[in-house]
């Protein structure tokens, strides 16, 4: 494949924006290369500027479960931006929104949206830190929340320790409210529980981690520390920005009986365009403005082009109810194929699916926590990533992102996939 045009594009953009990206990872600087410079989206595949096509496991980071273009989404953004793009006023299609994501999480009463996540998240730590009067929060080495300053923190000496800025711009006044605590290691989240002279104000966790690879948190692990929240007073929130209607269509929400305090939703819920939110039972949410003395607010906030686009992928996904089946069952085949790849070079990998989400490590060991997905060979993730792009297969470039699956994908896709992973494997194998 020839990337002269992509290349010549990064270029020009690292003459005007940071690094030549608005998102980090975007720029490749973990697998090398040039990142290809999109040019359109068709269903389940990626077309570059240079006229490549790619079969598209990334879905945008993971809002398209249709796929790119969806007739239906594009359909209701037209229509509504036909209307007006924002009105900073109230519409109905925020209510409308509102019911549909209540009607489905019984842990929601009441919704705010927003424009991201990070906005999601920083607004739900806001409310559980103005309900129960305390500062200290814990959050898990490997689970991210956006880049807010209290969540950017990395971990210092000792089983649990306050946290200290990860990145140059963070005032450490902020981070050492910030306890760290290990992935499916209760222990640990004990310990942090200590470690807090005033209280814990919540728990945050993605209860299916999507940023260190796809890592699932143990049913046991969730049930300890729903009791632990409830021994010590403090809210427990589930980060289901990225496996809110990906994992099922209640997130792992369906796929497990422990219940959070407050949720964050994100990406599916706004169908390709920018959303976030937050929800939880009444009596929380009546402490947010303009009902209660906590406050947030956003101009975009709940924008019309936003909650159509939304709506129509929620009613869209609830209309079908075997899709998630299909999806899993897809993906499930994604990385057997992988696997077997893998194995018959004697290459180690371990693979991981929730719903339509997927996951793989170079490693010879489970990955339940941060420290296991540090052990992926990331150099050989790296081969395995540009030897799949050159054969047209868009996969995370991150040893350390979720894989998607999208109702697009079909199966001649995966089979396509699973062909060039065994190509790949066999190059990579060799080195």
């Amino acid at each position: 494949m020839g990337y002269e045009k992509s290349k010549a594009a990064f270029e020009a953009a690292y003459k005007v924006i940071p690094g030549g990206v608005d998102s980090p990872v975007r720029a490749f600087g973990s697998v090398g290369g040039t990142p290809p410079f999109i040019d359109r989206g068709e269903g389940g595949y990626l077309y570059d500027i240079d006229g490549n096509r790619y079969i598209d496991y990334v879905q945008s980071w993971g809002p398209l479960i249709f796929g790119h273009a969806d007739r239906d989404i594009e359909t209701a953004v037209i229509e509504t931006a036909k209307k007006g793009l924002s009105f900073g006023a109230p519409t109905t299609l925020e209510t409308e929104l509102a019911e549909e994501i209540t009607g489905l999480f019984d842990t929601i009463d009441k919704v705010r949206f927003v424009n991201s996540g990070t906005e999601a998240v920083m607004s739900a730590i806001r409310l559980a830190r103005g309900v129960t009067g305390r500062d200290d929060i814990i959050k898990f080495t490997g689970c991210y929340h956006g880049h807010s300053d209290s969540l950017l923190v990395q971990a210092g000496s000792g089983a649990a320790t306050f946290g200290s800025p990860s990145s140059p711009g963070v005032p450490a006044d902020l981070t050492k409210h910030t306890l760290l605590a290990t992935y499916n290691d209760i222990g640990s989240v004990a310990e942090a529980f200590q470690a807090s002279e005033e209280g814990v104000a919540c728990v945050i966790l993605e209860p299916i981690a999507g940023n260190m690879g796809l890592v699932p948190a143990e049913e046991e692990f969730l049930v300890e520390l729903r009791k632990l929240c409830d021994m010590h007073g403090t809210l427990l929130i589930f980060d289901e920005v990225m496996s809110g209607f990906r994992a099922s269509l209640r997130g792992a929400q369906g796929l497990t009986g422990v219940k959070p305090d407050i949720v964050t939703l994100g990406k599916v819920i706004g169908g390709g365009m920018p959303v976030g939110a937050f929800g939880a039972r009444a009596e929380i949410m009546a402490q947010l403005s303009p009902e209660g003395p906590v406050y947030q607010a956003g101009t975009l906030s709940g924008n019309p082009v936003a909650m159509a686009a939304g709506l129509a992928s929620i009613r869209k996904l609830k209309s079908n109810p075997t899709l998630y089946v299909e999806l899993a069952k897809k993906a499930a085949r994604l990385m057997k194929g992988f696997q077997a790849a893998a194995d018959a070079e004697e290459i180690p990998l371990v693979t991981e699916v929730r719903g339509s989400m997927f996951g793989f490590f170079f490693s010879d060991r489970p990955v339940r926590n941060f420290d296991d997905a540090l052990a992926n060979d990331s150099e050989r993730f790296a081969a395995f990533h540009r030897g799949m792009l050159d054969r047209g297969i868009y996969l995370a470039c991150s040893a350390y992102e979720t894989g998607f699956i999208s109702t697009a994908t079909s199966d001649e896709m995966i089979e396509e996939t699973i062909s060039a992973a065994y190509a790949v494997m066999r190059e990579i194998g060799d080195k």
